[in-house]
């Protein structure tokens, strides 16, 4: 097993150039890196997840490479079968560093970097096998509620070898998700897999586990696609890949009420967070809800608000963000505005929010979607 970190220097420049600005996407960005990589930190059961999975028989003397969080959109998109006009693309998807650069939105982009280092490229003249790991945190603009945050982290692994030196089959692949399934949740729970599609791996498998009560998805899988690794400069190997959010599997297996308890300095949370036990609620502090309606243009995108609400009121104090109602009325609004109605729960995991602050947070709020979005409060 060999460790490799690719080098940073374009990343730190682009990190520089950051520093510069002050505009509000620049800010938001630079407060997303500075954020800790729970999979690299000590107690947490994102890294607890890592290192079981790591050691399971079936990833045994895998390399492990870390790669850079900026990367360019020529390599994340274009070689992994998302080409221009692909819905990940868009700025209402993904955070844009530059019109070139953006923050990783899935691991899988570790293959190139792996595939390139010189290193493994002397491996593959030598016709070798070759295993790798890679995981931290990736970035996506999402919903907000208690399953999901824009940053989380990922997972994920590749196993290829030579086409003529050894068959590597669907069956293998299963083999080695169960025994990282097993090494998390346990071997009495129950897995299955179903058919699925993804752009870098065909056939593609989605696997699930039956965690109290219901079917959980765990990851997605399959076989490395051909014209994937021929766009990374490889030819004649062949394999398996797959991919999973650490926040996920951590979230079933202690059933967490809410994705931001992992991110928790209260010690009374922090005792609890380890794999397998179940979490006991220790404040449920009382939520505030707050509507906001407004007309907008029918280009607006949701995720933009989301990630405006996270700025103004942080997601320490952000419970859910509903979307409860939109229509158009183009005789009330004209042809290009359209109506929305959010409903947002504040609370805090840690306190009790007092109403007078959240209506000055929810007062900014408007204001602020005011001023960026062209809206008109209703």
């Amino acid at each position: 097993m060999a460790e490799f970190i690719i080098p940073t220097d374009k990343e730190k420049e682009l990190i520089k150039s950051l520093e510069e600005k002050q505009d509000t996407e620049s800010l938001r960005i630079k407060r997303y890196l500075s954020m800790p990589d729970l999979s690299r930190t000590e107690g947490s059961p994102l890294k607890e997840i890592v290192d079981r999975a790591s050691k399971t028989k079936s990833l045994e003397g895998f390399d492990v490479i870390k790669i850079p969080e900026i990367v360019p959109t020529d390599i994340l998109f274009d070689l992994f079968n998302m080409p221009e006009g692909h819905p990940a693309r868009g700025k209402s998807d993904t955070y844009y560093v530059d019109s070139q650069n953006v923050l990783r939105t899935h691991d899988t982009v570790f293959w190139y970097y792996y595939l390139n280092h010189p290193d493994i490229k002397k491996r593959i003249e030598n016709k070798e096998t070759l295993g790798c790991l890679c995981y931290g945190k990736v970035y996506r603009k999402d919903e907000i509620d208690a399953r999901h945050m824009n940053v989380f982290h990922q997972f994920g692994g590749l196993l290829i070898a030579p086409d003529f030196e050894q068959t590597i089959t669907p069956d293998d692949l299963k083999t080695a998700l169960t025994d990282v399934a097993v090494s998390i949740f346990g071997k009495d729970t129950e897995f299955r897999f179903y058919d699925h599609n993804f752009p870098y791996t065909d056939p593609s498998f989605e696997m699930e586990a039956f965690i109290n009560g219901e079917w959980v998805e765990m990851l997605g899988s399959g076989m490395a696609r051909k014209s994937v690794l021929s766009n990374l400069g490889l030819e004649n190997y062949h394999g398996w890949a797959f991919g999973f959010g650490l926040e996920r599997l951590a979230i079933a297996s202690m059933s967490l009420p809410d994705i931001r308890l992992l991110w928790s300095k209260d010690e009374r949370v922090l005792k609890q967070l380890h794999l397998g036990q179940k979490y006991k609620e220790v404040s449920k502090y009382p939520s505030i809800i707050r509507d906001i309606s407004f007309i907008s243009n029918k280009d607006f995108s949701p995720n933009d608000f989301f990630d405006l609400i996270r700025e103004v009121a942080g997601d320490d104090i952000m419970e859910e963000v509903k979307l409860l109602d939109q229509y158009e009325d183009d005789q009330k609004f004209g042809e290009s505005k359209k109506s929305f109605t959010f409903r947002i729960v504040y609370r805090s995991l840690e306190r009790t929010l007092l109403g007078t602050e959240v209506d000055l947070l929810h007062s900014k709020l408007e204001s602020k979607a005011k001023e960026l979005f062209d809206v008109a409060l209703r």
